[in-house]
């Protein structure tokens, strides 16, 4: 197999983001070269402070430009798009409340941003999460979380999944094993919780057991360092966590999908040899490769290709283990609707920004 062949197995297992508004050379050139199975998209992907109809054509060209580029008529179209302060788009996208507050509006709150997601294209929201609020300095969760005690969080990450579920979006439940309880950003350094085993299972597991209980398609990885249960390595690097406690204690059969690589906490990792071979033997499927923290430029996702490709080629990283993981996407991918682009109706939007306001009192 040639070398462009073996960058494209990777592009099989990378969400991949875009630079801007409009495909540069740099993306182009990554969509057809590594033709990977995703993108995820961010704030910098949509034009500002102009009208709707003019951004959402824009868009529109943009998601026809990066199919065309990587050759897919199926992909996996992605946004972090949980409410409160984590929402790219534009308005009038509504701009739901944060998960703390949602409750018992999280269902209803789910189907109308779903709806509102199928309209820009999208068909994965990287939501719910299903960490618990446990530590009230957390820098980077806190009112992400839908609750304070794992019951809590448990119950409303399950609600609001089931709310985008109905409307046809998939879900991931994030930062797996757990991240409401660190004081530190893992955008910016890597986290470090001395909690054991016993620990997990008493609070942080709850809300994700609850979310595979009903058969939530992907699971997300936090780069989070639990010295008492895997001391070498962060969760998306670590057998411990990702093999022993979510595949087979807590019995998860759909895709596991890295934070984005481009975390400050995990970033140095992955330009070293082997790492994301370490990282798919330990357990993980797909990998986001944001473009949006450290760097646009391609050096680093392509350095990850080539140190996949000759983890293959040297023998550290098993065919097999590949094989199912692109078994696990394939399935998956293969049940992932495909939206076309197109402008909501007014009467939707103020429904919507109704509802936005009722899940704020």
């Amino acid at each position: 197999m040639s070398g462009s062949q073996e960058l494209k197995r990777f592009g099989h297992h990378l969400i991949l983001g875009i630079s801007g508004t409009k495909l540069s050379d740099d993306d182009k050139r990554a969509l057809s070269e590594l033709k990977p199975i995703g993108v995820i998209f961010f704030a910098k992907n949509f034009l500002d402070g102009t009208s709707y109809q003019v951004w959402l054509e824009s868009f529109k060209d943009l998601n026809s430009h990066i199919r065309e580029y990587a050759e897919r008529d199926s992909m996996f179209i992605t946004l972090d798009h949980e409410g409160g302060r984590v929402i790219r788009t534009p308005s009038p996208i509504t701009r739901f409340p944060h998960a703390l507050l949602l409750r018992s509006h999280a269902r209803e709150v789910a189907k109308a941003t779903a709806l509102e997601l199928k309209s820009l294209g999208i068909n994965l929201s990287w939501a719910p999460v299903a960490d618990v609020f446990s530590h009230p300095h957390n820098p980077v969760i806190g009112s992400r979380a839908f609750g304070n005690t794992p019951e809590i969080a448990a119950k409303y990450a399950r609600d609001y999944y089931f709310g985008l579920q109905e409307s046809g979006i998939l879900g991931c439940a994030k930062h797996f094993p757990g991240h409401g309880d660190t004081s530190k950003d893992s955008h910016i350094e890597l986290p470090i919780l001395n909690l054991t085993l016993e620990d997990l299972r008493l609070r942080e597991l709850i809300p994700f057991k609850a979310l595979i209980e009903v058969q939530i398609p992907l699971i997300m990885t936090a780069h989070i360092l639990f010295p008492r249960i895997d001391p070498d390595v962060p969760a998306t690097l670590s057998q411990a966590i990702l093999k022993t406690i979510l595949r087979e204690e807590l019995g998860f059969k759909g895709v596991v999908v890295s934070d984005d690589l481009d975390m400050k906490a995990i970033s140095d990792m992955f330009m070293k040899a082997g790492t994301v071979a370490r990282s798919f033997n330990a357990g993980c499927d797909l990998f986001i490769v944001s473009r949006n923290i450290n760097s646009s430029s391609l050096e680093r996702t392509y350095r990850i290709a080539e140190d996949f490709v000759q983890s293959l080629s040297k023998g550290s990283l098993d065919e097999s283990v590949v094989e199912a993981a692109r078994e696990r996407i394939d399935k998956l991918l293969a049940v992932t609707p495909q939206y076309p682009v197109e402008v909501l109706d007014k009467d939707v939007l103020l429904r919507h920004s109704g509802l936005a306001i009722a899940s704020s009192y």
